[in-house]
């Protein structure tokens, strides 16, 4: 079993009707050893927008990537046929901090027809440590803010795909025996913040059977 802890950047929406693209996808791997988490490995990648390929200032300005940085890169489909492949074929869950990372991956994914089989057993740990420590719902606590209340040396740059990933996981590591995990997939007719909890006696996670569909844009 893994813990696939990642984050995502996006374009800067400041208009109604302007559309978020991902263009940077970062992400730790914790497993566990003789039953102790730790990270054991990273992802990091770009992620060339196609709907709108320059990137505005306001997006350069809150994010720090740059126009070289995306021209370069592969678009989404490739990018995440690697990052399914860095997963690896065990099974795994995959966590985010706050729920619009998810969303955005479910989103994106389906409007480019490309497999969202994978995106399952999602736990918005954001929401988990407000169940730990007992917060109200309109108590939801930023990223930066909650590794300061636990004590943990926040590593790197705010808004920055990989690094927002290793704080949250650190904060997983942390309190990774109070959390609960859930299993969990979604439905083509689901909304996208539902969370459509499945039991079975036999788990079955084969990410790869759809890969082939992934192509480049």
């Amino acid at each position: 079993m893994s813990y696939i802890v990642y984050d995502l950047e996006m374009t800067v929406r400041r208009k109604k009707g302007q559309v978020a693209e991902i263009i940077e996808i970062g992400a730790a791997k914790v497993v566990l050893k003789d039953g102790v988490p730790s990270i054991e490995d990273t992802f990091q990648s770009f992620v060339r927008p196609v709907v709108v390929p320059q990137l505005s200032e306001d997006t350069v300005s809150f994010t720090g990537i740059r126009q070289e940085d995306v021209n370069g890169a592969e678009t989404l489909g490739p990018v995440i046929r690697r990052f399914v492949e860095w997963i690896g074929p065990e099974e795994y869950y995959l966590c985010a901090w706050g729920p619009d990372d998810h969303r955005q991956f479910v989103q994106e994914c389906r409007q480019q027809k490309l497999p969202t089989d994978w995106i399952l057993n999602h736990n918005n740990l954001q929401k988990m440590l407000s169940k730990t420590f007992k917060l109200e719902k309109h108590q939801q606590m930023g990223l930066k803010n909650a590794v300061e209340m636990l004590e943990i040396p926040f590593v790197g740059s705010h808004h920055r795909a990989l690094d927002d990933a290793m704080n949250t996981a650190q904060i997983l590591v942390k309190l990774f025996g109070q959390l609960q995990f859930r299993r969990n997939k979604i439905s083509d007719d689901a909304k996208l913040e539902s969370e459509v909890v499945y039991k079975t006696d036999h788990y079955e996670n084969l990410p790869f059977a759809s890969l082939a569909k992934l192509f480049d844009k």
